[in-house]
């Protein structure tokens, strides 16, 4: 069963896709097609009332890339929101920079790796997000 997201969160999520920065493209050439441990990954992503830059629905994992203006305490504010949303609802949340993506790819990786493969027990209650189908063994 799928929770269906408004159409102005799907349209907003497809101009994300179109319209990713150059690290964010970086990183899902590195993730994109299972090259990460067979991990899938989808990019923007709807989930609730947000769009996650990277998702892994079978690690219940959200990877945000983070620019410059996630500095101002206003987005650090509303980062902070986000995050706990997503924790409340059985995600975890891997957060790197833009700089960390150009310059520390690898590590990035082995971060994302380390986050999808800890100890977790995902919650067969917890809601879904767009396009997580019911085969998907949560």
């Amino acid at each position: 069963m799928r929770t269906r997201q408004s159409p102005s969160a799907t349209d907003h999520a497809r101009k994300l896709r179109r319209d990713m920065t150059s690290a964010e493209r970086r990183l899902w050439a590195a993730l994109r097609a299972h090259r990460l441990a067979r991990l899938q990954f989808r990019r923007q992503v709807p989930c609730g009332p947000y769009i996650a830059d990277f998702l892994c629905h079978s690690a219940r994992l959200v990877v945000e890339v983070d620019g410059a203006t996630h500095s101002t305490r206003e987005e650090v504010a509303r980062d902070a929101r986000r995050d706990a949303w997503f924790a409340a609802n059985g995600f975890r949340v891997v957060r790197v920079t833009n700089a960390e993506v150009y310059t520390e790819l690898d590590g990035v990786l082995e971060t994302i790796l380390a986050r999808a493969s800890g100890p977790f027990a995902p919650s067969p209650t917890l809601p879904r997000c767009a396009g997580e189908g019911a085969d998907s063994g949560l």
